[in-house]
């Protein structure tokens, strides 16, 4: 099509009766043209007329959505034949990884520091744990084992040998203590503890609580086991291993095999204790694939993951490319911000990962030569800023950047193929029912679906915020699994959705559409809450005071103010409080926010906590409020209504505004 023509139809804005003329000039012309009846081009224009109107479309959305759908069309066409076969075939992902293991046998699968496990190392050291667990203890198929262990191939090795007998390895959050891990390995009813020899310790506190259960202590990859003397209940399992055959163990599971389950991955726990979510043999493969498919990587790729392989990010869509997808990927203990590209440059890495703050903290390290010496053409993850996305594809030379949305236990995936700045995926405003999920209004502090007068959900509309939610199928990739605890599965679930009868998945998680179908992150459901009678989104005012201080970390909350209906904002800021003009932050936060928003408590803190995926979390500084006697070493400013300007809150400051003296 001609370039003018081109931008004639994406920039001018037609009104509902010019597209509509428009449409029937082109029609009747085109049955001119191919010598069709007018009376058959006329009814093709009312028909045509008549989609528009009732999905709202413009001529400008379909030219400018049309190439992204066809292509997202394709990759999610291919991505279905491919689940398909795996379902017929009634396979485990052992059987998928065999399959790379005799297409390849001495390719890299993994890398870790200056090892190299070929796709036929993995399956023998898997083959020597299965042998191993098959019969020196007494577990049966369907049995659970905990696994702690830090990242390294061994992990991804234990896991895959376990699952050759038909158990689920749970995989327990290596930074977890006391009251947290004695959760986590309880709720899965574990029969066995896999513990790696770097994190005894750890198991030794809890080793009283869970009596009975044996503990088996794996070291590294040519390590030589300790001498230390164990105690009851606890051996140590390198030597045996080495002794056990190398020959694939024969599958005496159930009869289910795809639908069995792999392994359990624990929720982050940033609202309560952690939950084990099933991970099948069928969503790992379906998780795997949709990644690999829906931004093409491809076969000769070099993936590096320096995430943690207990979580679904590092564990499924980062060990999956290779166990699944038949790449080669790098595994790193510990994520490093000042190696990350040294790393990519030693082992010629083309993909890579991130998750929560991790693109934050590689931006804030000096400028480097090494900088644009990688071959790094993607990255992959969710979490990236708005404000730093541009920025850290123009210093780093990254071509893609892949903004993910999903939820471990979820069936609402999301993926940006085409580095929409921002967006964490999109759906289709021509074909909106190809994929089923949608926006529904929720109560903006409760959470909960709102519903019309025959009790349905009621949809959002382009540029209203709205919980994300997943229609519920019985198989494939719109299957929930759920939890181990069945009544934490019906909490997120929701009835009469999508249409009468019919159940989806509640991700918790507030969203916004805008007129192509990009979806936008707002909230968690319960962190957006309302002052003046408005409702404040966290995550705006964090991405608008995030653009004026740069790279520090913000998070932002409400907290509850005597008097007052609603919650006050909160932001806090990590750094010295000497680095930043409160004058200067307080302007721009006028000139950025409406006045509602803006904060009246300004907190800065030496560090925000974070989980193992690098999320901030925020419920310690809830609960902390803007009580001055309860922030240590911080520091904290409040919204001086007589002046307009932030001051030092001290003791008394906080009476006052507590008894109701300062106003707001």
């Amino acid at each position: 099509m001609d370039p003018n023509l081109s931008a004639f139809f994406r920039n001018v804005k037609f009104s509902a009766v010019l597209q509509k003329t428009l449409v029937t000039l082109l029609l009747i012309a085109g049955a001119i043209l191919l010598e069709i009846r007018l009376i058959y081009a006329l009814f093709v224009s009312v028909i045509v007329n008549l989609i528009f109107h009732t999905l709202g479309l413009t001529w400008k959305v379909v030219w400018k959505t049309l190439p992204r759908d066809i292509v997202a069309a394709s990759r999610l066409i291919r991505l279905k034949i491919i689940t398909w076969r795996f379902a017929r075939q009634n396979a485990t992902i052992a059987d998928v990884f065999l399959r790379n293991v005799r297409s390849t046998p001495d390719k890299a699968a993994f890398r870790y520091e200056e090892q190299t496990w070929t796709f036929r190392d993995m399956e023998e050291y898997s083959n020597q744990v299965a042998h191993f667990f098959a019969s020196h203890t007494s577990l049966s198929a369907g049995d659970s084992v905990a696994l702690l262990m830090t990242s390294r191939p061994e992990y991804v090795g234990i896991w895959l040998g376990v699952s050759k007998i038909d158990c689920a390895a749970a995989l327990v959050n290596f930074q977890l203590r006391g009251e947290s891990l004695l959760h986590s390995l309880q709720a899965v009813q574990m029969k066995a503890l896999i513990v790696g020899e770097e994190l005894r310790d750890a198991v030794e506190e809890v080793r009283a609580s869970i009596m009975g259960v044996p503990i088996y202590v794996v070291g590294e990859r040519g390590s030589i086991p300790s001498g230390t003397p164990y105690p009851p209940h606890v051996l140590s399992i390198d030597r045996l291993l080495l002794q056990m055959s190398k020959s694939r163990p024969e599958f005496n599971g159930r009869v289910k095999r795809s639908t069995n389950t792999l392994f359990y991955i624990y929720t982050s726990g940033t609202t309560g204790l952690p939950k084990a979510a099933i991970i099948s043999h069928a969503r790992f493969f379906y998780m795997s694939c949709g990644m690999k498919t829906m931004i093409n990587i491809k076969d000769d790729d070099v993936m590096y993951c320096a995430l943690p392989l207990y979580h679904t990010a590092g564990g499924v869509l980062g060990m999956g490319q290779s166990i699944v997808g038949g790449i080669t990927v790098v595994i790193r203990k510990k994520f490093s911000a000042s190696q990350f590209w040294k790393d990519c440059i030693q082992y010629n890495c083309t993909i890579a990962q991130y998750i929560g703050e991790i693109c934050r903290y590689i931006l804030s390290q000096k400028e480097s030569p090494t900088d644009r010496m990688h071959r790094v053409r993607l990255m992959f993850g969710n979490g990236l800023r708005n404000q730093i996305w541009a920025d850290f594809q123009k210093r780093f030379g990254v071509k893609q950047m892949a903004e993910f949305y999903g939820a471990t236990e979820g069936n609402a995936s999301l993926i940006n193929i085409d580095n929409t700045i921002g967006a964490v995926g999109f759906v289709s405003r021509i074909v909106p029912w190809i994929y089923p999920v949608k926006l529904i209004r929720a109560h903006p502090e409760t959470g909960e679906p709102l519903r019309d007068s025959k009790g349905m959900c009621i949809p959002c509309k382009p540029g209203e915020a709205g919980e994300l939610v997943g229609k519920i199928k019985t198989s494939g990739i719109h299957k929930f699994d759920g939890y181990c605890n069945q009544e934490a599965t019906m909490k997120k679930i929701a009835h009469d959705v999508f249409r009468k009868g019919d159940l989806a998945f509640l991700t918790g998680d507030i969203l916004v559409m805008d007129d192509y179908g990009y979806l936008y992150f707002r909230d968690r459901t319960g962190d957006t809450f309302r002052w003046k009678g408005e409702n404040v989104s966290t995550n705006e005012v964090e991405a608008a005071i995030g653009k004026i201080v740069g790279l520090e970390a913000v998070v932002v909350f409400g907290v509850s103010v005597p008097g007052y209906e609603g919650k006050a904002g909160m932001v806090c800021i990590t750094g010295d409080e000497r680095k930043h003009d409160l004058r200067k932050l307080s302007d721009e936060m006028k000139h950025s926010l409406p006045s509602y928003a803006r904060p009246l408590f300004v907190r800065f803190v030496s560090q925000v906590e974070e989980t193992g995926t690098f999320k901030l979390i925020k419920s310690r500084l809830k609960e902390e409020g803007f009580d001055p006697q309860c922030l240590g070493r911080d520091v904290l400013y409040y919204l001086d209504p007589s002046v307009d300007e932030y001051k030092l809150m001290l003791p008394d400051n906080y009476r006052q505004i507590v008894n109701g003296k300062v106003r707001y």
